[in-house]
């Protein structure tokens, strides 16, 4: 059987019926696409190697769960994801400190100090919660934009690169993203300080 000339959605088919060659292809398709975005976002061989197999995983758990919507194109689902996750490692980052292996080196020093208690670390878990929350009630584009900003630390020319689209409407989607979270917060009168 030729898989080249068959579809995405026939592949995803054919694999749902038990055909791990239709999979193959579907990697071999779209590997370097993926692989592209996820090392655009993360600047490191290594991590990106790690996102683009924890992606693939998540791929087949959804699609073997039963749990992939037509809806869809698959290429973009994917990308999606392997944002996604490459988002979540910019987040674990910033949680874990990083820590050497020098005897003389003190691994609690890594540990910041800081005159913040509990509650203000609860109260600031909230607020990023609920911008979190307006976030994902933006229009896709907009989201993207915002993700890729604030996440992922692109400039606006990486993140028109990524996107196919010129430096100023990137600049126009996230202008529109910042006005439409000021219209979200004002909409279910959220407070977003302490």
């Amino acid at each position: 059987m030729r898989y080249n000339s068959l579809s995405d959605q026939e592949l995803v088919s054919l694999y749902l019926n038990s055909n791990e060659s239709a999979f193959e292809e579907l990697l071999t398709r779209h590997k370097d696409r993926i692989y592209t975005q996820i090392i655009m976002l993360v600047k490191d061989d290594a991590i990106a190697d790690d996102i683009f197999q924890e992606t693939f995983v998540k791929v087949i758990r959804t699609l073997k769960a039963g749990r992939y919507n037509e809806e869809g194109k698959f290429l973009p689902w994917v990308l999606r994801i392997a944002h996604n996750l490459s988002i979540d490692h910019f987040r674990k980052a910033k949680k874990m400190p990083k820590v050497r292996s020098d005897e003389n080196y003190d691994v609690f020093a890594t540990i910041p100090r800081s005159e913040r208690n509990i509650e203000d670390d609860w109260i600031r878990d909230i607020i990023h919660e609920d911008v979190r929350k307006l976030i994902d009630e933006l229009p896709e584009e907009q989201r993207e934009v915002v993700m890729m900003r604030h996440y992922g630390g692109l400039s606006f020319k990486e993140i028109s690169e990524q996107c196919n689209v010129s430096i100023n409407t990137s600049l126009g989607r996230m202008r529109y993203a910042l006005i439409n979270i000021r219209k979200l917060i004002e909409k279910h009168n959220i407070s977003l300080t302490k």
